[in-house]
């Protein structure tokens, strides 16, 4: 297997107007498969890899939209269980003429709450080339948080690559919760992927440099910072180098980031260069943005290639 991933699978409703807010009355559009580490599993798939997924959904039909669009899309879905007597994931989101969203979240009592440790295949993880984790599936309960522990450390124990998105929900746990508990992946991992914000949230540093170097610092051998419409930069210890993004027009930017992620870990298991692994997972993202719904990614790496080949870039320009 390729990629591995564990946490949450859930469902997304999406209001239909912007700057409607929850508690007014209004139309939604749904139910949209999501979750960000089963959008993550799906665009892996999706782009060629061998992508297994962790999880829980409900003995429902919302259970069901899950299982049968991740399966079709490729991903093994052997250890998606269905958990008997819980409802499966859901999530609300609105949009404001900004660019910011809302989320209102029913998970903590729902199916995608319900992993466990004993839910990790020790042989599963070690079949794998990647692991990865997203800071979501740390909030969402004791349970989930050591199924994700125990998989870095039999991942670790076992040579193999362990990358973390801390993937922050203000709606969940603040920013100081997220990044104790982010504590044991940093320690681990060799690949972080955060946004500039989650970046500074989970170092608590002022700048985008003191956050890269604070995790440099702790034996972090890759970060890369999403910084959205801007683009992307990676930084080591020996290099910096920063792609700019695609000139896209914004329909929908929820999944992006984990679209990203899938993308930049598929060129990153090739050794590809650095500039052209940025550059493909820059497409990645921005084309995810382009279609409502959060896993409404590219449908195969051909169609990625197809764009970056006509696709404007912006102009380029370091990130601060």
């Amino acid at each position: 297997m390729d990629v591995l991933t564990i946490g949450e699978a859930l469902v997304e409703f999406v209001k239909e107007v912007k700057d409607s807010p929850h508690y007014e009355v209004g139309l939604y559009r749904g139910p949209f498969p999501s979750g960000a580490p089963a959008i993550f599993a799906d665009t892996a798939a999706r782009l060629g890899l061998n992508s297994g997924f962790v999880g829980a959904v409900g003995p429902d039909d919302f259970g069901r939209v899950l299982r049968e669009r991740l399966a079709s899309d490729g991903v093994d879905v052997r250890f998606l269980k269905v958990a008997q007597g819980y409802t499966t994931g859901i999530a609300f989101v609105m949009y404001f003429t900004s660019g910011e969203r809302q989320f209102v979240f029913h998970l903590k009592q729902s199916a995608a709450a319900q992993v466990n440790p004993d839910d990790v295949d020790e042989n599963l993880v070690r079949s794998s080339k990647v692991l990865h984790i997203m800071g979501s599936a740390l909030t969402l309960g004791d349970g989930m948080r050591e199924a994700c522990y125990k998989a870095v450390r039999i991942a670790s124990q076992a040579g193999i690559g362990v990358s973390y998105d801390p993937n922050l929900r203000a709606e969940l746990l603040s920013a100081d919760v997220i990044a104790k508990i982010s504590e044991p992946l940093l320690r681990i991992a060799e690949l972080v992927m955060p946004s500039k914000n989650e970046l500074l949230d989970l170092t608590g540093k002022r700048t985008l440099k003191e956050g890269v170097d604070a995790l440099l610092a702790k034996g972090v051998s890759t970060v890369v910072v999403k910084l959205g419409a801007v683009g992307s930069e990676l930084f080591t210890e020996n290099e910096s180098v920063f792609e700019p993004a695609y000139e896209l027009e914004e329909v929908d930017p929820t999944g992006a980031g984990d679209a990203f992620d899938a993308a930049f870990i598929s060129g990153y298991i090739d050794k590809k260069p650095a500039r052209e692994v940025l550059r493909f997972a820059n497409a990645v993202g921005g084309l995810k943005v382009l279609s409502v719904g959060p896993m409404e990614v590219p449908k195969s790496k051909s169609e990625v290639l197809r764009f970056m080949e006509t696709a404007r870039r912006r102009t380029e320009r370091a990130a601060t």
